[in-house]
């Protein structure tokens, strides 16, 4: 018989150094603020920013009653080696209702008309809790970081720690799931790793990337690459736009435009497919002030009145697309969408970068522009033969849509 959540407990279950296997243990923390900061950053090293202690601290913002966290250091010999991250949703009924209104006729089907009718009567009551090893703030591979050449033991290692996490959580007899996020199927997301276990694997929508071509020196010259049809396109877009004013937005310009950036991000937010929990109004302010040398943020203006922003991280090879917004009313008559996409084009080829990082949702419109889909895969493991079918609605909901690839290059 499965059931429902009690209370969130905010006891840390673990003891420092909890043995794995061989000379491996770990350390688990549910606050940013017991982190030994010293020993994160060792162990991460600058391996990737986005599991480093500053961001992360950014993340933890967001907590809330129903979203938190648990970081886990990985040590050999009590040496730490690496670290792993994990963001644990807890769904109202009303909301898990919402997610898979779609679907819902697959539930019928399957006589689970108990459960439906508990949806409809216990709206704010928490239904599922959802573990995720990884960031849904971002797509890509941050859910971990190990300094180990095998992926054999570092499969093990993360493992372990998953099963230790669900046994602190007991999501046993729960609907609940483990899930893992977003692997490349050529790095940790290949399917051996995970052929022994009860994960299950599926396809989100994937990373829209764009490859800059070699002796690329400006965006004009990044057009003439294109054929005559989406290169008349982009010079409408650049027409249509030639109104707006753009500014590199300083630390000082984030905090005096705060309302209006934040606005802006709340209308796309709204617009996603799959909305979990919203940035703190503080978000932005906060990561340009820790990351000035990584981040900034572009805006357009129309009559001194912001219309539409894109944010960005200055990593080592490529530039990754944050967090962007715009005013839906007046997307089309100045192509705000489009004039974003182009605007990281221009600064990845301004700071000499040979990668483009998109990020998922609006794959169809992002291959106009030269990006390329690749594929990415979640593992998720349902905790009990309910939760195994609860899911399975919600697993067809997060799985990509139908779109077609465009090809602007001259052939």
């Amino acid at each position: 018989m499965f059931s429902f959540y009690d209370s969130i407990t905010k006891k840390n279950v673990f003891r420092p150094f909890k043995k794995l296997f061989g000379n491996y243990s770990f350390s688990c923390f549910d606050e940013t603020q017991n982190i030994p900061q010293d020993e994160w950053n060792k162990a991460v090293k600058d391996n990737n920013p986005f599991l480093s202690y500053v961001y992360l601290s950014l993340i933890h913002k967001q907590k809330t009653d129903s979203f938190r966290f648990k970081y886990v250091i990985v040590y050999n010999r009590l040496k730490p080696i690496g670290v792993v991250y994990f963001q644990i949703n807890d769904f109202s009924a009303a909301l898990f209702g919402e997610l898979i209104s779609n679907q819902i006729s697959d539930l019928q089907e399957k006589k689970t008309s108990i459960f439906q009718k508990y949806i409809k009567h216990s709206q704010n009551e928490t239904i599922m809790r959802l573990v995720t090893c990884g960031n849904n703030f971002i797509s890509g591979e941050h859910g971990f970081y190990l300094g180990i050449n095998s992926k054999k033991t570092t499969f093990k290692i993360i493992e372990e720690i998953i099963n230790c996490i669900s046994r602190a959580e007991k999501l046993r007899g729960k609907i609940s799931a483990i899930l893992v996020k977003d692997f490349y199927e050529e790095g940790f997301g290949d399917k051996d790793c995970w052929y022994c276990t009860k994960f299950k694997h599926f396809n989100v929508e994937p990373n829209m990337i764009i490859d800059l071509p070699s002796g690329v020196s400006n965006f004009t010259e990044y057009l003439h690459t294109f054929s005559k049809k989406y290169r008349n396109r982009a010079k409408g877009i650049i027409k249509a736009s030639s109104i707006l004013t753009k500014k590199r937005l300083s630390a000082e310009e984030v905090l005096k435009y705060n309302d209006s950036l934040y606005d802006l991000y709340v209308q796309v937010f709204h617009q996603a497919k799959f909305k979990l929990v919203q940035l703190s109004k503080t978000y932005f302010s906060d990561v340009i002030k820790t990351h000035p040398n990584l981040f900034y943020i572009d805006a357009w203006f129309l009559n001194d009145v912001m219309v539409s922003f894109a944010s960005g991280f200055n990593l080592n090879h490529e530039l990754e697309a944050h967090y962007i917004g715009f005013d839906y009313n007046q997307n089309k008559e100045f192509e705000l969408y489009q004039t974003i996409l182009h605007s990281f084009i221009e600064e990845a080829i301004r700071i000499k970068k040979t990668k483009i990082n998109l990020g998922r949702t609006a794959s169809e419109i992002k291959t106009t522009v030269g990006a390329k889909p690749h594929e990415l895969l979640c593992y998720i493991k349902p905790q009990n033969a309910v939760s195994k079918l609860i899911l399975k609605p919600f697993m067809q909901f997060l799985q990509p849509t139908d779109w077609i690839q465009r090809n602007p290059f001259k052939s």
